[in-house]
């Protein structure tokens, strides 16, 4: 048992002295003389280093387990966060999807949906005329093209190229060379030519007129039909001379080839057309005697011929000068949007007319758009130009004799026409006492004398004038007072002078002075004189309601006086003579519908339709008729009507939808459709005039209802009106907000507004009310006196008036007593009230002194919990080293004493060999002890083995 155990301990003395670089293999001479150890393998020694070390992991592992969860959570972390920093270390992108064809397999357009720029640039080098569709295909507007491109392609294939190009795709050259702003864009592309950018309506026909154009500039002219067609279109005609006889491309061509491309690049309208003739004669029509000529028509103004001296023929430069000398008879507008300027650009230029019509491009005549071209013409034919008549005979299909030149000539010389006609139109007018004119001229005699190229008098049969020439007669006289002013009162003046409106009217005015009674003999007779003003009919007469007709307002006057014939007035060079011309301006109705409807069209009607005329220096807009269709003849009539002084139109009013309000308001709310009717009633009317952005108007609303409520509601009316939103005739328009009008029963023509300078308070109203609705506080007519009865009619109604205010004052007082009670009692809860309030603030400030207090100890408790955390950290810490140190002293204690017993037994070894040895010398020939058997040829192991064996095995002992 001893040599096994000293052969593990001589092994694990051996293996410990090695690995701390201690002695050899034996540590004695015995061991020296009789074993010589060979050196281990390093891949053994490795090993052994690893054993040992995992063995000490697990044994401090069953030691202490609080360690191992911790370095299990500690990696968990380091693992957690190792991904974290690895997953944000690069941006995760979602690819994105691929695109897909935007156009169906079987559309005629070639559909580029990866957005292959250069594969496009490749095919455009093989057509003729191509067509470069660029969408997006998230676009609303794009979406609503396609169709429209595919129908214009389905025509047009055969002769174009239609391709249409993703420029959206992140990944294709479209998006990455081109940067446009907005989608869809449509380029087209003539040859090497291009592009030409195309920013028309978004529908098949007006594409496809336009990729016309494209395809084919210029106009072949072979005729002088075709050659008259040309020329009385409205848009302006350039025309080109070319003799191709010499050759199959004469000089020049190609250049103005290019000039016509040119301007449909930068007007894609294209209001300029361009024409080729190759017939000399037909040349020679328009003055174009060389080939390579250009000539410029223009209807009214001296047409023109390219200056080639002044020029250099280029395409550029014919394009340009096309455009600035170009003249037009009216313009088409096209709108961007509902919000587009375009409208108001051009209404700032002076009174424009709106004709909406129902346009299509590829038809090949268009009767209505002949007719107003008709129109235009003879309204802007002011010198009577043959040319002109011409081009208007054949507008109207009238056989002609073919014309020896289309140049425009100098207008022949007319004879100087009379000034005055041979049957002047007179009337005799009193001047009012309210006019200057009254201290020295009383009664003056106005003849109307029209000259031959003026307005014809009417051809209806009228012992006077018509009021709208006496009415622009005594107008006119009243601008000329100075001529009559230092006049002695007893003669006769008389005058001829040119009115101040109309160039083409002239004026005779003879005054005298008589007495006020012999004038007063002249308005009373019948027959004698008679003003020429509108006789108003005495509505103090009859406590009657009377028709809305007999209220002043010139825009009824069409009502006044049906007989008037306002056809008479000669149409042509209208535009000359008055100073409101008018520009024309063609839309599409069916586009652009919706402008028609704001300007006061129906919404829903079979025919699209409809002319307005809009002034936005006078603020007034005029409607033709809708009942009527739109021809020559009515467009002239609505064209005339509108130019004369005083236009018997009506101003076209925009309301708000009238609403019926119940019979329980007290204010009744007014609008366009219902001011007649509520306004100009019997009742009296009081008439609020406000707006929503006004400020102080709903401050006032309190004070309306206790009007109403203390005014009877069958014979009083409390109205308001939102002027923001409801137009009325000029007469019943203020100029500031709020304005209070009345309108005081069965005399709406004397009409009061409440005075500026006074505050509206209810007294203040009622004041002003009853001294207004007393007729005898109003200036009267002494022709037109009340009557008797009215009077006392008028004073039973007042004192039933008073009465009742007298009742409602009454109950107003006791309110006010009550009210005042009230106010009492109000008073005192509010004392109290106020008491309580102070007794709480005395206590909100002890509590806040309190929570100061606390607040202040709470911190300091805060403090002293932070300082005792911080001491029993540190004596933590310090508790954990001393743990540290007195677990590696127990360590190194435990291994103190393992090499205690390590060389205690390494002793005990050598003694016992040094007896061995000395008991052998002593008996050298003694034969073995039987007990220990020795196999043949065997030698007794040495010390120094048994002594390793023995120091291994007791090792895993302790190690167990």
């Amino acid at each position: 048992m001893s040599e096994c155990g000293g052969r593990g301990g001589g092994s694990s003395s051996s293996e410990d002295a090695e690995d701390e670089g201690g002695g050899g293999g034996g540590g004695g001479p015995a061991g020296s003389d009789c074993f010589s150890p060979s050196p281990a393998p390093a891949t053994a020694s490795s090993a052994g280093r690893l054993r040992r070390g995992l063995r000490g992991a697990s044994l401090m592992a069953r030691q202490r387990p609080e360690l191992l969860c911790g370095a299990v959570a500690l990696g968990c972390a380091l693992l957690l966060a190792l991904k974290f920093t690895c997953s944000r270390a690069k941006d995760v992108i979602i690819p994105a999807k691929p695109p897909v064809s935007f156009f169906s397999p079987r559309s005629p357009v070639l559909d580029l949906f990866q957005g292959q720029l250069d594969y496009a640039e490749y095919v455009r080098r093989d057509s003729e005329v191509v067509l470069l569709f660029f969408y997006a295909p998230w676009c609303g507007q794009s979406i609503a093209a396609r169709a429209e491109i595919e129908q214009a392609a389905s025509r047009l294939s055969d002769q174009v190229l239609f391709v249409a190009i993703n420029c959206w795709w992140n990944q294709g050259k479209c998006r990455k060379q081109k940067h446009f702003f907005y989608f869809p864009v449509i380029y087209l592309y003539h040859r090497s030519f291009g592009p030409i950018e195309y920013k028309g309506p978004m529908s098949a026909v007006y594409i496809e007129t336009f990729v016309r154009r494209v395809m084919k500039p210029l106009l072949y002219i072979p005729s002088q039909s075709e050659l008259l067609d040309f020329l009385s279109n409205y848009e302006p005609g350039v025309l080109g001379y070319f003799e191709f006889s010499g050759s199959p491309q004469p000089p020049g061509y190609l250049t103005f080839f290019t000039s016509a491309l040119h301007s449909l690049k930068k007007d894609y309208l294209g209001t300029v057309r361009f024409g080729v003739i190759t017939n000399k004669h037909l040349a020679k029509l328009v003055s174009l005697v060389h080939s390579g000529s250009v000539y410029l028509h223009r209807h009214f103004n001296t047409s023109l011929v390219f200056p080639r001296e002044a020029l250099n023929y280029t395409a550029e430069n014919i394009c340009k000068w096309a455009l600035e000398n170009q003249e037009t008879l009216f313009r088409w507008l096209r709108p961007h949007g509902g919000k587009s300027l375009l409208l108001n650009n051009e209404l700032k230029k002076g009174p424009a007319l709106f004709l909406f019509i129902p346009f299509n491009p590829l038809a090949k005549s268009h009767p209505l758009i002949d007719e107003i071209t008709e129109v235009a013409l003879e309204y802007n034919n002011c010198h009577g130009d043959q040319v002109v008549e011409r081009l208007l005979q054949h507008l109207r299909r009238v056989d002609a004799p073919v014309l020896e030149s289309l140049a425009l000539e100098a207008p022949a010389q007319l004879p100087d026409p009379p000034l005055i006609t041979a049957s002047p139109c007179c009337n005799t007018v009193v001047l009012p006492q309210w006019h200057s004119f009254s201290r020295t001229h009383n009664v003056c005699e106005l003849c109307v004398n029209q000259t031959a190229g003026g307005m014809k008098p009417s051809s209806v049969s009228m012992p006077q004038c018509s009021f709208f020439e006496m009415a622009a007669a005594l107008d006119s006289f009243y601008l000329k007072e100075q001529t009559f002013y230092h006049v002695a009162s007893d003669s006769i003046e008389c005058s001829n002078f040119l009115t101040s409106y109309s160039p083409f009217s002239y004026y005779t005015a003879c005054c005298r002075t008589i007495s006020r009674g012999v004038a007063g003999f002249i308005n009373s007779e019948q027959g004698v004189f008679e003003a020429p003003t509108v006789a108003f009919s005495s509505l103090e007469k009859k406590c009657e309601v009377d028709a809305p007709s007999s209220v002043p307002h010139i825009e009824e006057n069409r009502y006044l006086f049906p007989e008037v014939d306002m056809t008479g007035t000669d149409f042509t060079g209208l535009s000359c003579r008055t100073n409101k011309t008018l520009n024309i301006y063609l839309l599409d109705s069916n586009l652009f519908w919706l402008y028609a409807e704001r300007l006061g069209a129906p919404s829903s009607t079979q025919v699209k339709e409809f002319a307005a005329i809009v002034d936005v220096k006078e603020e007034s807009h005029y409607i033709l008729d809708p009942k009527q269709s739109l021809m020559k003849l009515t467009l002239e009539s609505f064209i005339q009507n509108f130019s004369v002084l005083y236009s018997p139109l009506k101003r076209h009013l925009i309301g708000s939808d009238s609403a019926q309000f119940p019979s329980q308001h007290l204010i009744t709310e007014v609008t366009t459709d219902t001011f007649w009717e509520v306004v100009l009633q019997k009742q009296d009317v009081l008439l609020l005039y406000y707006a929503p952005w006004c400020g102080f108007c709903p401050s006032l609303n309190h004070v309306f209802i206790q009007l109403a409520r203390n005014l009877p509601m069958d014979t009083f009316t409390v109205a308001r009106i939102d002027v923001s939103q409801n137009d009325l005739p000029w007469e019943f328009m203020v100029d500031r907000l709020p304005t209070v009008l009345f309108f005081p029963c069965n005399r709406k023509d004397l009409s009061v507004k409440y005075p500026e300078d006074l505050p509206i308070t209810l007294p203040n109203l009622l004041r002003f009310i009853l001294h207004h609705s007393d007729p005898a506080s109003s200036p009267q007519n002494v022709a037109n006196s009340p009557t008797k009865e009215c009077l006392q009619s008028e004073a039973v109604l007042q004192r039933g008036h008073i009465s009742h205010l007298e009742r409602e004052i009454q109950k107003l007082r006791a309110e006010i007593s009550s009210l005042q009670r009230a106010q009492v009692q109000v008073e005192s809860q509010l004392s109290s009230a106020r008491r309580d309030e102070h007794r709480l603030r005395q206590q909100q400030r002890a509590l806040e002194e309190q929570h100061s207090l606390l607040r202040a100890h709470s911190e300091q408790l805060q403090a002293l919990y932070e300082q005792k955390t911080r001491e029993l950290q540190e004596l933590a810490r310090r508790l954990q080293e001393l743990a540290d140190a007195s677990e590696n002293l127990l360590t190194e204690n435990t291994w103190l004493k393992i090499l205690v017993a390590t060389m205690e037994r390494k002793l005990e070894g050598r003694d016992g060999a040094e007896s061995l040895a000395a008991q052998r010398e002593v008996r050298p020939k003694q034969p073995e002890p039987s007990g220990t058997p020795q196999l043949p040829g065997s030698s007794p192991p040495p010390a120094n083995v048994s002594a390793t064996l023995v120091s291994e095995r007791n090792n895993e002992n302790r190690t167990d």
